[in-house]
């Protein structure tokens, strides 16, 4: 098993840093206000040099820091950015878990060897998602999820690190590793194992079973020493959930301003949807499309369909009804990233509508462009199996 554990960096003071410039690196503290009853939501690195950390009472942030940036949390742009890590997270397995709106688990065992191995494709992610979001993370690679988190604690921020797989190598490494890095072990767990001389992970994996059973109860100190040995056998708790839609995204190395190389890239990935949504029998009612700026400002238009639509003609007309509405030719505009997606689907084909000939013209005229969408699928397939 490979399971991959992914950390957004100081996930909404980065996001402030993001958008306002002129903090990146300046200790960045996002809560209550530093005169206020309240705590401490998140803080940049720069704050956490300080002795600034997440809870804490924002009086007593702004002792330890007083010339910190307080910022009062903007959770809809969080979920938003969230939102889109998410989407990049389902380009590299179906299996994830989200803990957080910053945090994840994913399952890449059957997923690894597309991307030539699990480091490719943990590197890969990470810039996929700094790309996509303009924030950093920190991923961990493992054979469980104990590991895998553990491991993403190891070079954050913006880091990678593989955990070792054996069991020696597994052992060596969390050997002088202290307690409370393991799950199980809270403050009054740590402080009684403490007392007793437990102060880190070698210690409870020399510990004699039958006194840590006195001391913690039988299924406390099962489950302690396994996890001082590495061992967890939780799998990753995705919910397997019917699709809504079906999107693609591409985000430029650069600010694009040429309209025609943005129109070019918003057919292509009408083609990559098209095929992915005729999958399976459904038709869609709507499509959007997505356009954001080097500053992370999102636009996203959609309309519906006149008929419910499963083909790629259907679905370029409208792509590009929506694009020329908001970039009309001959006005100026910059992306960094643009997005196409249809959503609201049926399982029910259209009405055909029959008149006194049989079945109306616009209603043969879809069953063309279906086949036709159906044969260029069956020739893409022989030409590109995977």
């Amino acid at each position: 098993m490979i399971i991959l554990h992914v950390d957004m960096d100081a996930f909404f003071a980065a996001i402030e840093q993001r958008d306002h410039p002129e903090w990146r690196g300046k200790p960045v503290i996002v809560g209550a206000g530093p005169h206020e009853r309240g705590v401490v939501s998140t803080c940049s690195y720069e704050a956490r040099k300080y002795g600034v950390r997440s809870a804490m009472p924002s009086r007593t942030a702004f002792a330890k820091c007083p010339h910190g940036i307080f910022v009062r949390p903007r959770m809809h742009v969080y979920q938003e950015v969230s939102d889109v890590a998410f989407e990049v997270f389902t380009r590299f397995s179906p299996f994830i878990e989200g803990v957080s709106v910053d945090e994840a688990f994913l399952d890449v065992t059957g997923t690894a060897h597309l991307f030539g191995g699990m480091k490719p494709l943990a590197e890969k992610l990470r810039a996929e998602i700094r790309a996509a979001c303009g924030v950093t993370c920190s991923v961990g690679l493992a054979p469980n999820r104990l590991l895998a988190k553990i491991a993403s604690e190891q070079n954050k921020p913006n880091g990678l690190f593989v955990m070792p797989f054996d069991p020696e190598g597994i052992r060596t490494f969390l050997a002088p590793k202290p307690i409370r890095i393991l799950w199980g072990v809270g403050g009054k767990t740590a402080d009684l194992l403490e007392r007793y001389g437990y102060r880190t992970c070698a210690d409870l994996q020399n510990a004699d079973p039958r006194f840590l059973t006195r001391v913690l109860g039988d299924a406390a100190a099962e489950s302690i020493r396994n996890h001082a040995f590495g061992i967890d056998d939780s799998g990753v708790a995705y919910e397997p959930a019917e699709e809504k839609s079906v999107s693609r995204e591409h985000t430029f190395p650069e600010d694009e301003r040429d309209r025609e190389a943005v129109r070019a890239t918003l057919l292509e990935l009408v083609e990559d949807v098209g095929r992915r949504f005729r999958r399976e029998e459904r038709w869609a009612r709507t499509a959007k499309i997505k356009m954001r700026d080097g500053f992370f400002n999102t636009l996203t238009r959609q309309a519906s369909f006149e008929r419910p639509a499963r083909d790629d003609i259907s679905f370029r007309h409208l792509m590009l009804e929506l694009f020329d509405r908001e970039w009309p030719p001959g006005t100026r505009r910059t992306v960094r990233l643009v997005g196409f997606g249809v959503t609201n689907f049926t399982e029910e084909p259209p009405t055909e509508e029959a008149d006194l000939f049989g079945i109306s013209p616009e209603a043969e005229k879809m069953k063309k462009r279906e086949r036709l969408a159906a044969a260029l699928d069956a020739i893409h397939r022989r030409q590109d199996p995977d």
